[in-house]
């Protein structure tokens, strides 16, 4: 009698423990944030390097930096295409308004990076005008890009003129400013990093190693 009294006392308390931490637990609530995933497709370049690509709106202004000297393996793989997704949101992490939008970038080979050497009178001449490697999946000239120089936090990199990085080229360290200048030949340019004081130049070599790539246009819901 005794026995059956026990197991009616521990149902019951487990049974009260169950009640108690349902009330505790929240309830999942339904994600209110519909997924605008957006999915993007492009046959690579038959290039070995690393790839860059932005996300542009209607007006051809980059509002995404999707992917920034990315290798193969950062993308998924099917059978004809490499794919990514873009979340339809911009690089400061706000959602973009609904429409059309398109996305193209570069496979870049690597270049040749020289070492840094200071330099009391830098000569810039930025935008750098470079002819690319004509991409033969596609069906146009051999095309043509302008290189400028930016800085993030932490790298100086070479980018094309509306923003989209390429190749990353020396560290930052104390620099406010970068720019370019006239390499010693025309696929050669001169990167100056400089704080106000003083300036770091690096020679990079081999810009037109690039091949350009273009994924279309799609729609954002």
């Amino acid at each position: 009698m005794r026995k059956g009294i026990s197991l009616a006392l521990t149902i019951g308390f487990l049974a009260i423990l169950f009640s108690r931490a349902q009330e505790l637990s929240p309830s999942p609530s339904p994600s209110s944030t519909p997924d605008r995933s957006v999915r993007i497709s492009f046959v690579p370049p038959p290039l070995e390097g690393k790839i860059s690509l932005g996300v542009y709106d209607q007006s051809g202004r980059l509002v995404r930096v999707l992917h920034q000297e990315a290798e193969f393996d950062e993308f998924t793989v099917g059978a004809d295409a490499l794919t990514t997704k873009w979340d339809g949101k911009d690089d400061d992490e706000h959602d973009l308004p609904a429409g059309k939008y398109s996305a193209r970038g570069f496979l870049v080979a690597p270049m040749k990076i020289g070492a840094e050497t200071v330099n009391d009178s830098p000569s810039g001449v930025s935008p750098v005008h470079i002819k690319l490697v004509a991409n033969p999946l596609e069906n146009n000239e051999r095309p043509t890009v302008d290189i400028t120089a930016g800085l993030d936090d932490d790298d100086a990199y070479l980018q094309t003129i509306d923003g989209l990085p390429l190749v990353t080229i020396a560290k930052r360290g104390d620099a406010t400013n970068v720019s370019l200048g006239a390499g010693r030949d025309p696929k050669s340019v001169m990167v100056f990093l400089s704080n106000g004081t003083t300036t770091r130049q690096v020679e990079v070599s081999g810009l037109s190693k690039m091949m350009a790539f273009d994924c279309g246009r799609f729609e954002l819901k």
